[in-house]
This record gives C-alpha cells, structure tokens and sequence, in this order.
C-alpha cells in the first residue's frame, strides 16, 4: 500500500468490436484522444493494440507508428506506451515481434500457449525464448503476461537461464476461457507464489477479464499491486451498462484507491517501479 499504484488502461486489444463497444477507440486519431483522457483520469501506462484502416487488428509497423504519434500529439512524452507482442490469435510470431524495432519504453511478452475461448494461443518455448530476446535487445522492459501458474513458473525457468532477467513486471491475466478464472482466491495464490519468489524490485498488476475487471482491481490495490482495465478487457460500467470510454474505467480505480488510502501513480513514478 506504500507504494504508488499504476494503473495500466488497454484501450483498444484485438479481440473487442464496434458491435460490442460503441466507443471502442480503432483509429489512431481515436486511440490518441483514449490515451489523453485515459492518462488525465490516472493511468500512467497505456497498453497499445493497433487497427488497420479496415479496422481489422494489425502488427503493421505503420499502423503503430500512426497510433503512437497520435498518442505523442496528444499527451507527450509523458505517458508510457506498452505495445502488444500477442497480437491476434492465430497471428504469426515475426509479425507479432515487428513492432519491437520502434523501441518503446515496454512491450508486453507472453510466456505460455492457453486455450483462448475457443481458440489456442501459441507460445512455444522457442518462440518465447526468441521474443525475449528481441525485446532486451531493442532497449525495451518486458511486461510477462501470465494466464497461469504454470505460466509463472515457465517464467522463473527462463529467468534460471538466463532469457529472462530480473527485476520484473507481471501481469497476472484472470478470467480468460481457458485460463484461471478471475475468483479472488486465484488472485491471492498467484500473488503469494510470486511474492514468495521474487526479487524486492519486481513487481506484479492484475487485468480482470469482464465482470471480474472490478474486483480484481479492488483487491490488487489492498495487495500492493498493480491494475489494468479498459476496452481490451472490459466493454461494462457496470452488469448490462456499457462503459462510456476507456477513462470512465480507469477513474473508477483511481477513484477507488484515494478512498482506500492508496496514491495513484504518476507516469515519471511508473518507471521508476518498472525500472523504465
């Protein structure tokens, strides 16, 4: 509870559509006023999925140049950019590394292969391995995505040799079909496997998946971690009332840790605690 709480908002992801989100940002102009309101209401880290012209998810490196620019136009170097390495499902490995040579400040790594509803997610070791290494090597801080514990403990065998190193981000993924699910008691075993392994300067965040967006965060901000929301994740304010945009989301949690007696983070205290 010392610490300041980041609050990550992942305004757009791939999965979610205009039929589900009216307000879903997918042009760059869009995600640029996402991230600037996004930003005013707390969020100190924004998690950046791209859209082609169509609207269609994109590991175009000049659809993320055109996102990014837009987020730059609008809040400035302030806010850090966290580009997605997972893409799509069914996207290929290069193409999802691609955005790496644009060296943002953080990328987010995958660590194992899930079920996804009613797809699979790859991650094979060799192709983990790989985008580990291209992530260290464009200057870039990993932020691991995790759906599992088994996911975590594939993370400390990578850290034994050597791919992966410390101090590092997790972020713990609950509620996907196919993952763990978002019931706190899976939050809390998570939390205790990592803090009883970890490295004093490493740190973890939750993204709870639909109607476990809200609690989870509530919890992580007691525990002393880190939260996501937004569109990726969530489209609902509440249970049949959809959220009116990314930053109605991202107030509620900043909202909610004042009155739990949390500070929210600023950007430039962000990296500091990921090591930016």
């Amino acid at each position: 509870m010392d610490q300041p709480l980041i609050i990550t908002c992942a305004i757009t992801g791939a999965e979610t559509t205009k039929a589900q989100q009216p307000a879903l940002p997918i042009t760059p102009q869009e995600q640029g006023q996402a991230a600037k309101e996004a930003m005013d209401a707390g969020a100190s880290v924004i998690h950046l999925h791209v859209r082609d012209a169509q609207g269609k998810p994109s590991q175009n490196l000049e659809d993320f140049k055109k996102s990014i620019a837009e987020i730059k136009k609008r809040c400035g170097e302030e806010i850090v950019i966290q580009i997605s390495t997972g893409g799509a499902v069914g996207e290929s490995i290069a193409n999802r590394a691609r955005p790496l040579t644009l060296k943002p400040e953080m990328a987010s790594l995958n660590i194992g292969t899930l079920n996804f509803g009613d797809d699979v997610f790859m991650n094979a070791p060799k192709d983990v391995e790989g985008m580990a290494a291209q992530i260290y090597s464009n200057g870039v801080v990993p932020e691991l995505e995790l759906y599992e514990v088994g996911h975590l403990e594939s993370a400390y065998r990578l850290l034994k040799k050597g791919i992966l190193k410390e101090p590092f981000h997790v972020q713990f993924v609950l509620g996907v079909p196919g993952g763990m699910s978002g019931e706190v008691e899976n939050l809390v075993h998570f939390a205790r496997f990592f803090e009883a392994r970890k490295s004093k300067e490493s740190s973890w965040a939750v993204a709870g998946v639909g109607r476990y967006q809200l609690p989870l965060a509530t919890y992580a901000i007691l525990m002393g971690g880190h939260v996501r929301v937004g569109f990726e994740d969530n489209v609902f304010y509440r249970k049949g009332e959809l959220a009116k945009s990314n930053a109605q989301l991202v107030e509620r949690v900043s909202r909610l840790a004042k009155e739990l007696g949390r500070q929210v983070a600023t950007p430039e205290q962000a990296r500091k605690i990921l090591g930016i």
